[in-house]
């Protein structure tokens, strides 16, 4: 702990009533030094301490703890778009007037030519810390958030937070996709969340305002950048769900909730598997050479040797390469010209009847065999004629 916090504590605390800060040092003066362990006897003792301020005992800042102001003014300059010129040209005086009474004191004035809004201190002004919720007050009314919940931050135990979520997608369409799941059919995602949470919610354009305490705040900013990292913010929902009745039963108070959350498993899409499970092509042998130079034209020439020819020879040999290619053309077109004159082809008649072959068995065809060769042969000698036939009588 740093000497001006010393300092601070000692002012106002009775050291004798805090157990464990009764040892002095050489100098003879008491020590005191707060640890973890001792936090709650110093809130003891605190609230016990009549002349201690409210503020430290965790009350409110008032003009008695202060009641000299503050010793030099300071301001900060707000931008706004154009759209929102119009409401804040219509509830510039309700702003003003929110902001200059007590115990804010601060003063607000509209340029319209510039698009901006300075906030300052005033001579009344005694809370430090008030300029810097005067600041995010006017800065969410910029972002798009009605002044009746802006003017919340000013709160003590109110804060806020504005989520950029435009550069956590890829693109406009998946960007889109995914901020409309924040507000779900007719937005009850978006009032669930609320309800959840305890805190305001107000999506415009590329970022989410937020208001309420700071626990609230945390989980609302760990929901948008799940969302936006494709997990549905319903999974969140059921989760919070879960642990607002744990919160709310006694006896689950010391026990550790894990086993009580639901816990999801993100699936994984086919597409994704199998371009995974793709083999990879093989990677050609590395050579630390670079790849030989396209042959020129002159390259060439000098492989096949016409480099070195006349320019008669050339041209004769021109000649003869187109012959051939015209007699090649010739041929070409000429069997184009016989396809015409060729005859179609017949179809074969459906009507005849196509006989089947029959297989026959090994035995079976030994004897159609020989029964064919006894038959051929008695066939032969039955045709032989005699040379007295021809003879006549």
């Amino acid at each position: 702990m740093s000497n001006n916090k010393k300092q601070r504590f000692e002012r106002y605390i009775d050291k004798s009533s805090i157990p464990g800060h009764e040892e002095k040092s050489s100098s003879g003066k008491t020590k005191f030094n707060v640890n973890q362990a001792k936090i709650d006897d110093v809130k003891t003792a605190l609230e016990n301490d009549t002349n201690a301020p409210s503020w430290l005992k965790g009350g409110a800042y008032t003009e008695e703890d202060n009641p000299h102001g503050l010793a030099d003014r300071s301001d900060f300059i707000i931008l706004f778009p154009q759209y929102r010129e119009q409401y804040l040209k219509e509830n510039i005086s309700q702003i003003e007037s929110t902001l200059a009474a007590s115990p804010y004191y601060l003063k607000v004035t509209l340029n319209c030519k510039e698009g901006k809004m300075i906030v300052e201190t005033t001579d009344k002004t005694f809370d430090p810390f008030i300029i810097f919720k005067g600041r995010d007050c006017l800065q969410l009314v910029a972002r798009g958030v009605p002044f009746p919940q802006a003017k919340k931050v000013l709160q003590d135990d109110v804060f806020s937070e504005v989520i950029k979520i435009g550069n956590l997608c890829r693109n406009k369409e998946v960007f889109t996709k995914r901020r409309q799941r924040l507000f779900g059919p007719d937005g009850s995602t978006l009032k669930a969340l609320e309800i959840l949470t305890g805190c305001f919610i107000f999506i415009q354009g590329k970022t989410v305002s937020v208001i309420g305490e700071v626990n609230g705040i945390k989980t609302v900013s760990e929901v948008i950048s799940d969302c936006m990292n494709n997990i549905h913010p319903i999974y969140h929902i059921k989760q919070l769900m879960v642990k607002r009745e744990l919160k709310n039963n006694s006896e689950y108070a010391n026990v550790p909730w894990d086993k009580y959350l639901p816990k999801f498993k993100k699936s994984v899409n086919k597409s994704i598997v199998k371009k995974k499970n793709k083999k990879l092509k093989p990677k050609k042998e590395y050579t630390p050479f670079p790849p030989a130079p396209e042959k020129s034209k002159k390259d060439i020439a000098i492989e096949t040797g016409e480099y070195f020819l006349s320019e008669q020879e050339k041209q004769r040999k021109r000649e003869v390469e187109r012959l051939e290619q015209q007699q090649e053309k010739k041929i070409e077109k000429k069997k184009e010209n016989d396809k015409l004159y060729q005859p179609p082809k017949e179809e074969e008649n459906p009507k005849k009847r196509k006989v089947d072959s029959v297989i026959e068995t090994d035995d079976n065809l030994i004897k159609n065999i020989s029964q064919r060769q006894t038959s051929g042969l008695i066939a032969q000698q039955k045709k032989k004629t005699k040379a007295s036939d021809f003879i006549d009588n």
